[in-house]
């Protein structure tokens, strides 16, 4: 299992240009030593060929199949923004970056998409006040 603590979650942050968020949740992967920096570059390049925006006001970028070889460990970040990020007209509340070695990567949008696709959780992840609050939601997946 991927572990998730405080250090991967960024609160209350303001609008930016999607690239911009894109570039945050990969500088975090890095900045965790989960990625190589050229990974970062593989997210902007995955979401100019298909949006990351899964509906319900998550966003999950990630690299290319391509970019594995950047992938030092599996992990998640989550970048909360209250006033949300413009994906292509949808408005992401949580930019939620993920990399993932093997089927670590399946087990990483299984997890998301299973505490996401409960309104009440997202609403909980948006409103959250604290990193640890984040990350007992995103841990209460079975």
């Amino acid at each position: 299992m991927v572990t998730l603590d405080a250090r991967h979650v960024a609160l209350n942050l303001r609008p930016e240009p999607k690239e911009d968020a894109i570039r945050r949740v990969g500088r975090m992967l890095v900045d965790l030593g989960h990625v190589e920096a050229p990974y970062v570059d593989s997210m902007i390049e995955r979401e100019a060929s298909t949006t990351t925006y899964i509906g319900n006001g998550i966003a999950i970028p990630h690299g290319m199949p391509d970019s594995v070889k950047y992938i030092r460990a599996s992990g998640i970040v989550v970048a909360q923004y209250p006033d949300g990020v413009d994906f292509g007209g949808e408005r992401a509340h949580l930019v939620i970056g993920i990399a993932g070695k093997g089927e670590e990567h399946m087990e990483l949008l299984s997890r998301i998409a299973t505490v996401c696709m409960d309104e009440a959780n997202v609403t909980r992840l948006v409103q959250a006040s604290s990193p640890d609050e984040i990350v007992a939601i995103l841990e209460s997946a079975p």
